[in-house]
């Protein structure tokens, strides 16, 4: 990993990126999807899903990129000491919220200041776009049932927060309900009826980039309940398949297991 020098406290100041596409500009208000969008033959969704061509990162680099910075900053959070994590992480979708957003910023030296990241490793940042200058805005999320089309620009079909049942319908595609064709960055759901939230979400790591060793994470948040706040947890894969309660093991017999997605921007 590469050290890079913290500069005290001072606080992250974001420089407007240059869009990779004629006419994009910054969004005139953060949350709101730019009405900049590219014309054309960009305004498509090749594959169905709601989630607009001109965000899917299409190019091997990109997509190195996000899946290396998304399970780094994921799994990086648990090793933060008390006090110090996001505050905004309080459960499992805030957490996948979290390192989803900050993947798809510019990363340089005074936004690792402002998150307080001790190393980073190696990583480019993605150069089709970076958060908030995308053309979508801020509203990384979508949040409504539908195909793609022009009006979603405007409608709020976007928007910059998604509980993990959003995450799951509209925001992600199903790939298989066997872990072993998980892919790092991959998102595991969980459906455990009766629960005040009911769907829950895990990230899969992979091999760890915070630390040395060679079986295959997860990362998630439990969630608050009655007693605590919740906590971050990173057991190995081999570890969740042992999980006390079996609603939490994530093999095919076991029906709350809701199966490995991936995300939409990864589509295609």
């Amino acid at each position: 990993m590469i050290r890079v020098a913290i500069v005290g406290a001072a606080a992250l100041v974001l420089t407007v990126v240059a869009a990779n596409w004629v006419g994009v500009k910054a969004p005139a208000a953060a949350g709101r999807p730019s009405p900049h969008a590219p014309a054309g033959p960009a305004l498509t969704d090749s594959a169905a899903d709601g989630t607009p061509d001109f965000a899917r990162l299409s190019h091997p680099s990109d997509r190195r990129a996000f899946t290396g910075w998304f399970t780094f900053l994921a799994e990086l959070q648990f090793f933060r000491p008390a006090g110090a994590m996001p505050d905004e992480i309080k459960d499992c979708a805030a957490l996948v919220r979290f390192a989803y957003r900050e993947t798809l910023r510019k990363h340089t030296g005074e936004w690792a200041a402002g998150l307080q990241l001790p190393d980073v490793p190696p990583i480019g940042s993605i150069g089709k776009y970076n958060y908030p200058f995308t053309p979508l805005g801020a509203a990384l999320f979508r949040v409504r049932d539908g195909r793609f089309s022009e009006p979603d620009l405007h409608s709020g079909a976007f928007a910059e927060f998604a509980d993990a049942k959003t995450l799951l319908r509209h925001n992600t595609f199903f790939v298989s309900r066997d872990i072993s064709v998980a892919k790092p960055g991959d998102l595991l759901f969980f459906h455990q009826p009766g629960q005040r939230f009911p769907y829950h979400v895990m990230i899969y790591v992979g091999v760890s980039r915070v630390q040395s060793g060679t079986d295959p994470l997860v990362v998630y948040h439990t969630g608050p309940d009655s007693h605590s706040a919740g906590e971050i947890r990173r057991p190995s894969v081999d570890e969740l398949f042992a999980h006390p309660n079996p609603q939490w093991r994530p093999h095919q017999g076991n029906q709350h297991f809701l199966g490995v997605f991936r995300w939409n921007i990864l589509n295609g």
